[in-house]
């Protein structure tokens, strides 16, 4: 049995959904979900790169293919116990190994990113679009020291540890302001 997490009131479901819509629009309404995953992570990784945030807010783990978003691989899988309809919205049941988009749907309507936000995901696909996705995924291991080999598991991957990766002089301290801002969107959510 596959371990499901909790997925928190602070994980913004809808935005990682419409990440994972914009690479399909980039893919032609479909995308391989090894090849959408780590799309996903190495844009969240550009953004701590650029602007000390994600773009998903998403949690990470290191997996045999690489890293990846944690609460977005489990709605991909289908197994994400709760807010199924915002990611239904904008991503079909996976049907073997692709995603493909609910509804034919533009960049313009994917509401829930910033121009900023765009860009990084514009670059980043840009930057892989032409890679294969096991290639990818190799990369990965080669490119990005937070990712450790779990030996056929996942572990965690500390958001500390991706900032320490990116060189940041405040990994610590960048990783602290964002569990706290997470807890202030939680908090505004269950309100």
């Amino acid at each position: 049995m596959t371990y499901v997490p909790n997925i928190p009131d602070w994980f913004l479901t809808r935005k990682a959904a419409q990440v994972t819509s914009f690479f399909a629009l980039r893919s032609g309404g479909r995308i391989n979900i090894l090849m959408a995953t780590k799309l996903l992570y190495l844009a969240d990784r550009l953004s701590m790169e650029r602007r000390d945030c994600p773009i998903t807010n998403d949690t990470y783990v290191s997996m045999p293919f690489g890293p990846v978003n944690s609460y977005t691989y489990s709605y991909m899988r289908g197994e994400a116990p709760t807010r199924q309809e915002d990611w239904l919205e904008f991503i079909s049941p996976r049907i073997g190994n692709d995603l493909r988009l609910a509804q034919e749907l533009a960049i313009d309507d994917l509401d829930e990113l910033s121009r900023g936000d765009l860009k990084i995901l514009d670059e980043t696909w840009e930057r892989f679009k032409d890679i294969d996705r096991f290639d990818l995924a190799e990369w990965t291991h080669d490119y990005c020291p937070e990712w450790k080999n779990p030996n056929g598991s996942s572990i965690p991957i500390e958001l500390a540890s991706i900032f320490n990766a990116l060189h940041k002089s405040n990994p610590v301290d960048l990783a602290e302001d964002l569990q706290t801002e997470r807890l202030i969107v939680a908090a505004f959510r269950a309100a």
